[in-house]
């Protein structure tokens, strides 16, 4: 039920004893974790710079809040794909609560109703997947007084919580770190909606206090745009990530390192202004499908966008909406896009100029960044519009420069063309595990630099966030010119894999860190890895040539045989499992998130040099392929391997038929199967065995050696069991016969 509309006055200054620590009026540094040197006592003092950093962003949040003049504006839908603002009036003083008690920190809840409505947010639906869901929202007077109750809790706790230095994740003060930056985020995506919002429902600058104009003050300065030119940036190694022993707090996602090798580029000294992307608009960008991706053309089909969202069309021309007013459109401005929108203009200006104009990677713009000195705790004042230190809008894009360039830091976020994807060495923080995992999905583009209401983490050069294309913040982007072909080599190579049969086979080839495998589930030791040791005391050591792992799934067995063979092929028909090996070979990370119980996961990361495999890529070779149907040039080897395949494939007989020939004479054929036959896979007249045939009982081994009799001799038989993970407390147990069979010199078997 939706409270009746009542007029929004500022709450009453509190009496409390930290009301002195709220003043968020000077520009607020974030918090450092270790201790002051110069400080007398520094656990104290970081203790009372910890409960300052709280009050002062409840404060600045409280007081973006205030900016509604009447309560029935909260309850509005000013954007389709979020929540009301009183969810986000809510949500971030819940997430505290919400917290600490997951962590054990608190003995009890404020208000269980209150904290189980407001704790999860709807900030990343489709366009196509309105949540139109009723909520029975409580009153702006309960949720101001419950952020006033969270303040006196948390503030409690700060004061009295045990505290370490430096501090680390697993530290209580870390999940009090963690929820003001949570709300230092929500203070920017809150007011994103409030640019939304009818002028009628906010104060006017000019009716705040003296305090707020201060704060919420716009840029004045508009003008003709200046000249953009793409200017040299030199080739370099680009750093990504955040070490672990950073100074300042990090979501999970920053942390781990990779390298890059940019090749020179061009960027453009500015920002894309107004009037830059007015041409486009102009020359009928938003009407021509030809500059729009596919994604780009099913927002266009389902908005009817003709211009960007913060632009008004008024009387032939166009206004700028603004936080607390609507000017008319500033050319010099930078302008304010969702990801669709920017990348449809570079395709337009690549055909306009020849040029190849894409938007920046992750490590462009890192390496742009790079030539800005000092970050935002140690800034005297921000080099550009951040922190809200200068306006509280954008604001020309030639009033900051930094070095040979404007705008690397603040103004407006810069999107990428970069799919966020964690680094190597990511680890989800186990209080927070919804945060990033979500985003690794190919579908939310990073965005860097900050904008003019970016604070605390968000200000860090480490900063790492992400959105779907089609969504808005205050976000605009820069342009570069790469060397055609050059693209790929800045793409990254992290992969987060979400299919849950893969993940499933992930799990089942690859999670065997040192402690597991010192205690492997259920006593049961990695299967791939068990298969190969099994197999590898009947290969001589003059026939370790080639080898063929066939149906190689996501490949552990085919890398592990790369220890013993000179080449191994490994061929599966599923392209979502050969590219996990494939990233894998090429020295990359793969992320996957694996039921626990319910709905809950838990996230792994696993890689090559993990498992002491990191030397035997470049003998391996993934490709897709049919096992009954293979092509010419898998032939000549030592070994074929199918593990747990015979009884998958849609003609068991077709396929031994296929595969003698291409084994070398005394070469070996081994088979690994559970023997469990399913008509999904392969119809029963085509079983091998686990049928009655002419009445009487035939067991697979029994058809198998009828299928290999004349080509092959019986080497080993041996059974081999294994564990597939379903949840942290169900797990199949199954045992997979191992049949190895040496091809006789004599057959006279032919390739067909």
């Amino acid at each position: 039920m939706v409270p009746p509309s009542t007029t929004s006055a500022r709450p009453p200054k509190s009496d409390r004893g930290w009301a002195a620590l709220a003043t968020p009026l000077a520009p607020t540094r974030t918090t450092l974790l270790d201790a002051d040197p110069a400080a007398a006592d520094p656990v104290t003092a970081k203790r009372e710079e910890i409960r300052r950093y709280f009050h002062q962003t409840c404060e600045i949040y409280d007081r973006l809040f205030s900016l509604i003049r009447n309560d029935a504006a909260y309850y509005e839908r000013h954007e389709p794909l979020r929540h009301p603002l009183i969810f986000y009036f809510a949500h971030p003083a819940v997430f505290y609560l919400n917290k600490l008690t997951a962590g054990r920190l608190l003995p009890g809840r404020l208000d269980a109703k209150l904290e189980a409505m407001m704790a999860v947010g709807v900030d990343e639906m489709s366009w196509d997947d309105l949540n139109t869901a009723h909520y029975d929202w409580p009153s702006v007077a309960a949720v101001r007084g419950y952020r006033a109750r969270m303040r006196e809790s948390v503030d409690r706790f700060i004061s009295e919580m045990p505290l370490e230095l430096p501090i680390r994740w697993n530290s209580p003060a870390w999940l009090i770190l963690m929820g003001i930056e949570h709300e230092r985020i929500h203070l920017e995506t809150s007011s994103v909606i409030m640019r939304q919002m009818p002028l009628a429902d906010l104060h006017r600058e000019a009716d705040l206090s003296p305090d707020d104009r201060r704060l919420w003050h716009t840029c004045t300065t508009s003008g003709p745009a200046p000249a953009n030119a793409w200017l040299p940036v030199a080739a370099t190694r680009v750093r990504l990530g955040k070490p672990d022993t950073d100074r300042t707090y990090g979501w999970d996602n920053e942390y781990g390192t990779e390298a890059i090798d940019l090749p020179a580029f061009r960027a453009s000294r500015q920002l894309i202004s107004n009037a830059e992307f007015l041409e486009f608009v102009a020359d009928g960008g938003y009407r021509d499908p030809t500059w729009w991706t596919e994604e780009g053309r099913g927002w266009l089909d389902y908005t009817r966008a003709e211009h960007p969202k913060f632009w008004v069309a008024v009387d032939g021309g166009y206004r700028q909406r603004n936080l607390l007013d609507e000017i008319p459109l500033p050319l010099n401005w930078p302008v304010e896009v969702n990801c669709l929108e920017a990348q449809a203009y570079c395709a337009w200006l690549a055909a306009t100029t020849g040029e190849n104009v894409l938007l920046p990677t992750e490590a462009h713009w890192k390496a742009l960044r790079d030539t800005v000195p000092g970050d935002q705790p140690s800034w005297t004042v921000a080099p550009g519009n951040i922190n809200l230190e200068h306006f509280a809008s954008s604001c020309p894009v030639d009033a900051f420069p930094q070095g040979d360039f404007f705008d690397i830091v603040g103004n407006v976020w810069q999107w990428t063309r970069t799919p966020i994807m964690p680094f190597h060495g990511f680890e989800v923080h186990p209080l927070y595990d919804d945060f990033s995992v979500p985003t690794f999905d190919g579908r939310h583009n990073l965005i860097k630099g900050g904008s003019w209401i970016s604070t605390g983490n968000e200000a860090l050069a480490n900063a790492r966030y992400a959105f779907r294309r089609h969504f808005f913040q205050h976000a605009g982007f820069r342009t570069i010119v790469e060397e055609r072909g050059s693209e790929a080599v800045t793409a990254g190579s992290r992969l987060y894999e979400t299919d849950q049969l893969v993940t499933q086979y992930l799990e089942f080839h690859y999670f065997d860190a040192a402690a597991v495998a010192a205690d492997p589930p259920f006593g049961v030791p990695n299967f791939p890895k068990a298969c190969v040791e099994a197999t590898m005391p009947h290969v001589p050591a003059s026939r370790r040539t080639r080898c063929l792992d066939i149906g190689c799934s996501v490949g552990r067995s085919t890398l592990e045989f790369a220890r013993h063979f000179d080449h191994v092929d490994g061929v599966d028909f599923s392209a979502r499992f050969i590219q996990s090996g494939v990233r894998l070979q090429d020295g990359g990370e793969v992320h996957y998130e694996i039921p626990t119980e319910g709905e809950l996961t838990i996230t792994r990361a696993i890689s090559l040099d993990r498992i002491g495999l990191a030397d035997v890529g470049s003998r391996v070779l993934f490709t897709q392929g049919d096992a009954c149907n293979l092509k010419a040039i898998y032939t000549d080897y030592d070994l074929i391997f199918a593990g747990n395949l015979i009884d998958r494939v849609y003609d068991p007989r077709l396929f031994l038929d296929g595969i003698t020939p291409r084994i070398r004479p005394d070469g070996l054929l081994v088979i690994t199967s559970p023997y469990t036959w399913l008509e999904e896979y392969t119809e029963k007249a085509k079983w091998l065995g686990g049928k009655r045939t002419a009445g009487e009982p035939l067991s697979t081994f029994d058809g198998l050696s009828e299928a290999l009799a004349g080509c092959f001799t019986l080497v080993h038989r041996q059974d081999i069991p294994f564990v597939i993970r379903e949840t942290a407390r169900k797990h199949q147990h199954s045992l997979a016969e191992m049949t190895i069979w040496r091809r006789t010199s004599g057959d006279s078997a032919r390739l067909a």
